[in-house]
């Protein structure tokens, strides 16, 4: 059987781990400004999740990949490396992206000014290499 690692529900899921809690101390927090609005996420929540969070960027197709594409408009982030629609929503790419944002794996190409020129008003974004997410053992 064959298992896909990339999910909305996984993404939703971790996407909601990473926010402080009620009654959490909220200092500190890592702000991701997204494309619907600002997301400030709980530090150790991110960092516990930082090697989930780049294997499921790494299931984007290769073109979204800084090193070998140079990044992609965020509309095709809908489609996972295999060419099969993973997600139908906006808010989960969103979701992905801001993740990738706060691990330091992933940021917008141009600023937010210029996203009108593009289609659909949408960004271009990259995920960048880390090196955490490919060490083996940490």
């Amino acid at each position: 059987m064959n298992k896909k690692i990339l999910t909305p529900e996984k993404v939703e899921n971790i996407f909601m781990d990473c926010f402080f809690k009620e009654n959490e101390n909220k200092e500190n927090p890592i702000i991701v400004e997204g494309i619907t609005g600002k997301f400030g996420f709980h530090p150790q929540r991110i960092e516990n999740n930082k090697k989930e969070i780049y294997k499921l960027l790494m299931e984007l197709p290769e073109k979204f990949r800084k090193n070998v594409g140079g990044g992609w408009s965020f509309l095709n982030a809908c489609i996972d490396k295999n060419g099969s629609q993973w997600t139908g929503e906006h808010k989960i790419m969103e979701q992905l992206f801001c993740l990738g944002i706060a691990i330091g794996a992933a940021e917008w190409l141009t600023p937010r000014s210029m996203w009108d020129v593009f289609p659909g008003a949408m960004p271009y974004c990259a995920i960048l290499e880390i090196k955490e997410g490919k060490d083996e053992g940490k």
